[in-house]
C-alpha cells in the first residue's frame, strides 16, 4: 500500500500509473517528458537504447518497479530481447553492446549516483567511443529523469504489479503508442 491514499485501487494502478491518476496535473508533464526523452525521433539513439538507459538507471537506484517496466519496455525492442537487457543491466562492460552504448551507460551510471560524478574522463570516453554531443545530453537528461521518476515511485511506497505479464502488456502499448496516454 503507497503511503498516501491514492483513492484507487492500487493492484489495478501499481507504480507510477496510480501516482499518475492521484495527479493529473503532474502526470501530462511527466508523460510529456518521458514521451521527448524516450519515445520521440532522435537522430542517433533507438527508443529501445534509451528505454535501456532508463532501465539501467532504475536498477542502479535499485527502483523496482520502474526497472522491470523499462527493461520490459527495452527488451520490446531491442535485437537481444530480454536476454540482452538483463546482461546489460547485470554487467555493462560484459553484454554485447556497442562501445558508445556502453560509455553512455557509464555516464548515466555517474548521474544515479551524483551528477557531479560525470567528468571529463567520461564524456571525452565516450567521444571517443563516437557520441555526439546530442547523445550524451540525452544520456544525462534520462538518466537525471529516471533518478526523479524512481524516487517519486519509491518515495511514495507504490507497489509492484501482481501480474509479472503486466509490464509485456504495457511494453506493446509504449511501442505502438508511446506515453501521451
Amino acid at each position: 500500500m503507497a503511503h498516501i491514499h491514492l483513492g484507487i485501487d492500487e493492484a489495478e494502478y501499481p507504480g507510477i500509473t496510480g501516482l499518475l491518476r492521484y495527479r493529473p496535473e503532474t502526470a501530462a508533464a511527466l508523460g510529456a517528458l518521458a514521451e521527448v526523452l524516450l519515445h520521440a525521433p532522435h537522430p542517433s539513439l533507438s527508443q529501445g537504447e534509451r528505454e535501456l538507459i532508463a532501465a539501467y538507471v532504475s536498477g542502479v537506484n535499485e527502483c523496482d518497479f520502474c526497472a522491470s517496466a523499462h527493461s520490459a519496455f527495452a527488451a520490446a525492442q531491442l535485437d537481444g530481447g530480454r536476454p540482452l537487457v538483463q546482461l546489460v543491466r547485470a554487467d555493462p562492460d560484459q553484454a554485447p553492446i556497442t562501445a558508445k552504448l556502453r560509455a553512455l551507460l557509464r555516464i548515466a551510471a555517474a548521474v544515479a549516483h551524483s551528477g557531479r560524478q560525470v567528468d571529463s574522463e567520461l564524456v571525452g570516453s565516450a567521444r571517443e567511443q563516437g557520441a555526439t554531443d546530442l547523445e550524451i545530453h540525452d544520456t544525462v537528461l534520462i538518466a537525471a529523469a529516471f533518478c526523479m521518476f524512481n524516487r517519486y515511485v519509491d518515495g511514495l511506497g507504490t507497489r509492484m504489479p501482481v501480474d509479472p505479464g503486466a509490464f509485456d502488456e504495457q511494453a506493446r502499448r509504449v511501442v505502438a503508442s508511446g506515453y501521451g496516454d
